[in-house]
């Protein structure tokens, strides 16, 4: 049980000084009670509160360390309320801390509250909470120090980190207030460097990613997100557009070669930040061409592959080798790998589809597709498949979407989604099913196929059940059940499953290479490095966590690059302070969806160009276009800027 001391964290104040038995759990706060596995924390402060776990934390000293680090390498300076606000705060602090402070500087803490509450952003106004906090709570502490009867005590270490909710919740951790700001500013070189730091593919992620950062945007508190995916993508056309090349500068040369197998959005990530920083990189792919499961698998309307193709060639531009169809356990072995380089990233995506479980499914008929993604990529690579009158698609999310839409533009007259829950519950991303129900899709929802129907070995209809929805399931979504007795059948001349990708790891199954699966048939990596338990073998991606999100897939390159760099020029598989931190105010959480702004709304969202009609279902151009930069500045005028500062109190 990890006991907590003092707590103040989300306003709800926990006091056991003097005895109590709340801990973290009983509170609901995730924070770990260890940092980088080799030191105890203490102490906890944010933008919300104190947490203390250890009795002899010396508040005033952590409040003054704090404040000391918000002032000297936080705060912008672009505004006089946080640029002189906390450099007063950080006087006061380190005065009292001397034992030269008087009663009354503890008003003046207290008074400059209101005061941050004009400042440019949220940085320095959430960062005076906990000062506030120990002030409050902490007072014969200051009066100790204030006496001259006390002298610091500072913990082992103190660790800070900027965070910001839409940056946590992205899981590449880009720094999205700022890249947004040189957007307002017509800075859009800069804005893209920003988002490079943290993200290879802007212009892929401009598109396709499902922006959970939008979900943590504190302008939707109000009104509406800002268009946070969107600006990312004006950034990344910017420079296209313009025709610039991207950096090309890179470390000098370690000697270390590195082998990422799979040029999806882990592996291209991967590379190149490996690369940058001077190791030799090769790639293999199974396919003829870059992007994994954006290439084959997201349809060129959402998607067009000649920037795909860009965003690749731009990682290649960096002295990294891409070498297609090649693939693992057919042309190589992971063990020849292993022998050849000094690393190995696994980004294998996940290709392989979930059966539905119906009868007649594995009988071969014509008609029946092996699944989604393979009726997706064979239409892709032009592999020569028919898509005939009447198809029918099994299947909620969005690969079920791309399937219905994409039958359209392949000539089929009727395009069905069969779903066992209602629309509300569908996983797919709300704006994709609004656009295939724009572009004539049938849905038939509440239903679910119990077995195929036939004629000479063709598939001339699906048999299905209607459904109700029951209790939730784990999901927190109702669980469909059937209805006695209420089977039809609907008819058609193709079915496509869409229910589910997992990864195809029939390369691990030759030879015991000490790698961990789980029972989803994903690879177990370790402790947040994403190594394997085979030295030197890494993974990120969808054959990591299973099929979830571009973005996610970035996020897992790039932790497994600077894990990866440290393991090739220390020995050591181990996360950094940064790494680290970002883990533990994830943990945490950011975004407060019941926090009440003292704003007026009224703001709206810029939305991007968009081809509207059924018309566009004839064909495979970009749907969304770009958005003007002139209107793009207005949208970055909508951001908060909501940094917060986080810092912990460890044991070394």
């Amino acid at each position: 049980m990890s006991e907590i001391v003092f707590s103040s964290w989300g306003r709800e104040v926990v006091d056991n000084r003097n005895g109590g038995e709340a801990d973290l759990a009983s509170l609901k706060l995730k924070l770990p009670t260890e940092y980088l596995g080799n030191s105890k924390v203490n102490a906890f402060m944010g933008w919300d509160g104190v947490v203390l776990l250890d009795k002899d934390t010396d508040v005033v000293a952590m409040a003054a360390e704090y404040m000391k680090r918000v002032q000297e390498k936080h705060c912008c300076g672009k505004c006089t309320p946080g640029k002189k606000g906390t450099r007063v705060l950080q006087d006061t602090l380190a005065r009292i801390l001397q034992g030269h402070g008087e009663e009354k500087d503890l008003d003046t803490i207290l008074s400059l509250s209101s005061l941050l509450e004009g400042c440019k952003c949220t940085l320095c106004m959430t960062s005076v909470i906990p000062v506030v906090d120990t002030v409050n709570h902490f007072r014969d502490d200051y009066m100790a120090y204030i006496s001259g009867g006390r002298k610091p005590k500072f913990a082992g270490d103190y660790r800070d980190k900027v965070t910001a909710p839409c940056m946590d919740r992205c899981p590449a951790h880009i720094d999205i207030p700022a890249y947004i700001e040189e957007i307002k500013n017509y800075r859009f070189d800069e804005s893209l460097a920003t988002i490079r730091e943290r993200m290879p593919i802007p212009a892929v992620c401009g598109r396709v990613c499902p922006h959970p950062c939008e979900t943590a945007c504190r302008r939707a508190l109000i009104d509406e997100p800002v268009s946070i995916m969107v600006l990312k993508r004006v950034a990344a056309d910017h420079e296209w557009k313009h025709h610039k090349l991207s950096p090309r500068v890179t470390k000098p040369a370690t000697g270390k070669k590195v082998m990422v197998v799979g040029a999806g959005p882990a592996g291209l990530t991967c590379a190149y930040y490996l690369a940058q920083q001077g190791h030799k990189v090769k790639i293999i792919d199974m396919l003829s061409e870059p992007g994994g499961t954006v290439a084959v698998g997201i349809p060129d309307y959402r998607m067009p592959r000649t920037l795909l193709q860009r965003e690749a060639d731009n990682i290649a531009a960096l002295g990294v080798e891409i070498e297609y169809g090649i693939k693992l356990g057919r042309d190589v072995s992971l063990k020849e790998l292993k022998q050849q380089y000094d690393a190995v990233f696994l980004g294998t995506g996940a290709f392989k589809s979930k059966p539905m479980g119906v009868e007649g499914e594995d009988e071969g008929y014509e008609g029946f597709s092996t699944g989604g993604i393979n009726y997706l990529r064979a239409v892709a690579l032009n592999e020569g498949i028919v898509t005939p009158k009447r198809v029918i698609v099994v299947g909620g999310g969005n690969t079920a979407i791309d399937c219905v839409r994409v039958a359209l533009r392949e000539g089929a007259e009727e395009s069905i989604l069969v779903y066992r829950r209602t629309r509300n519950e569908m996983p797919a991303e709300s704006y994709e099913v609004d656009d295939a129900d724009e572009e004539n899709v049938t849905f038939e929802f509440l239903v679910n196929p119990t077995r195929l129907i036939t004629e000479n070995n063709k598939i001339t209809g699906v048999e299905v059940i209607k459904m109700a929805l029951g209790e939730p399931d784990d999901s927190g979504r109702r669980r469909p059940q059937p209805v006695e007795g209420s089977e039809y059948v609907i008819p058609c001349d193709m079915v496509i499953p869409a229910i589910g990708q997992d990864p195809d790891l029939s390369y691990l199954d030759d030879s015991d290479y000490g790698i961990k699966q789980t029972r989803w048939s994903s690879i177990v990596t370790n402790g947040g490095t994403m190594m394997t338990d085979n030295a030197g073998v890494f993974a990120g991606g969808d054959c990591e966590y299973g099929a979830m999100t571009v973005v996610l897939a970035v996020g897992h390159g790039k932790r497994a690059a600077s894990v990866m760099h440290r393991y090739l020029t220390d020995g050591e598989a181990i996360l950094d302070d940064e790494e680290a931190l970002e883990d533990v105010v994830n943990r945490l959480g950011v975004f407060n969806d019941d926090e009440k702004l003292p704003l007026l709304g009224g703001l709206h969202r810029e939305h991007q160009p968009k081809i509207d009609g059924a018309e566009r279902a004839t064909n495979y151009d970009e749907i969304e276009l770009a958005m003007p930069e002139s209107q793009a500045v207005v949208e970055a005028d909508r951001c908060l800027r909501c940094y917060r500062v986080a810092m912990v109190a460890i044991d070394k």
